[in-house]
């Protein structure tokens, strides 16, 4: 800082005012500069915390990419460079923000993140429709097992038995009323081993569909159901399982837990997707974390590459929002 005077000398003291004004503006300045980086540092922590929120949400590693380079001030991915020697590349070097290294260096690691995450949720969901896979082969061949094993040979025997019966003489009674009594406990069994197999794998799901069988766990339930299925023709073996054993779940939910007069059951396809919408007038409350049966659900919902939202207040029911793609390759957040 300079003070000239070509005709008068300068006041007294002047040298001394002149160094406590520049000392003034040099603070001054120095705080400008410690307000600019404190705004550059407050805004890059906000665009870390935005960007480590997507990520925390499950987001893809295309979405979180793009987040960056908005965050980062690139230009769009799919924009291509300038072209022609080094005019080009001065022109390209003018599109990018200074610091750009340093930020992006910033936000590797959440991009990283994203990629693991991405990698670890493609791993769950394939070990989940493995699992699941598995076990609805285990039905298929625990019930063809009773039906054509331990049935039939308790049909046969209770046959031979009363044909012995038949051939006991009149005045044997004892004899054939202890017979008579050990073939009605056959039948019982025999009707519990048929109960126990609709229970693993319900046959007629195999042979008449989701429809029928739906009717079928609607009419045997102990609550009223208002059903409706807006479905033709059959559905992947897959989805007509989880189907069955959602509403099949829900159903036993109500009527042991939920203390409800009546649920409505809506199952619809569109776009893909088969929907299924499942509420109930009980007490609510429902907590997936305490079991219920919900976290079973959850898993073979999402091993089918489903999703399923419980929304269940106190004293305000429960209601089970389930949708299925019906293409294996479809996911229920695809676009």
């Amino acid at each position: 800082m300079v003070v000239l005077s070509r005709t008068e000398p300068l006041p007294p003291g002047t040298e001394g005012r002149m160094a406590d004004f520049t000392e003034l503006v040099a603070v001054a300045v120095a705080d400008a500069e410690a307000r600019a980086q404190l705004r550059r540092i407050a805004e890059e922590q906000s665009a870390l915390r935005r960007v480590a929120t997507l990520v925390a949400q499950a987001g893809s590693p295309s979405l979180v990419f793009e987040a960056v380079t908005r965050e980062v001030g690139l230009p769009d991915p799919g924009r291509r460079a300038p072209v022609g020697g080094d005019r080009g590349l001065d022109q390209a070097r003018g599109v990018v923000p200074p610091d750009t290294e340093a930020q992006i260096a910033a936000f590797t690691e959440l991009v990283a993140t994203a990629v693991e995450n991405a990698e670890s949720r493609a791993e769950l969901a394939a070990s989940r429709a493995r699992v699941v896979a598995a076990a609805d082969k285990t039905r298929r061949r625990l019930e063809r097992d009773l039906h054509d094993g331990a049935q039939q040979r308790l049909v046969s025997l209770a046959l031979r038995l009363r044909a012995a019966a038949a051939t006991v003489p009149p005045d044997l009674g004892e004899v054939h009323q202890e017979l008579a009594g050990v073939g009605d406990e056959l039948d019982e069994l025999l009707g519990d081993l048929r109960e126990l197999s609709r229970g693993i794998h319900p046959a007629i799901l195999s042979q008449g569909g989701l429809g029928p069988a739906l009717r079928t766990l609607a009419r045997r339930s102990s609550v009223p159901v208002q059903l409706q299925v807006g479905l033709e023709g059959r559905l992947p073996e897959r989805v007509e399982v989880a189907a069955y054993y959602v509403v099949s779940e829900a159903l036993t939910n109500a009527a042991k837990h939920a203390n409800a007069s009546a649920v409505q059951v809506d199952v619809d396809r569109d776009d893909g997707l088969v929907r299924l919408a499942i509420r109930d007038d009980g007490v609510g409350g429902a907590d997936p974390g305490r079991g219920s049966g919900l976290i079973g659900l959850k898993d073979r919902v999402e091993g089918t590459g489903g999703t399923l939202r419980v929304e269940s207040r106190p004293g305000e029911g429960t209601s089970l929002l389930v949708e299925l793609p019906v293409d294996s390759g479809r996911s229920p957040d695809a676009g």
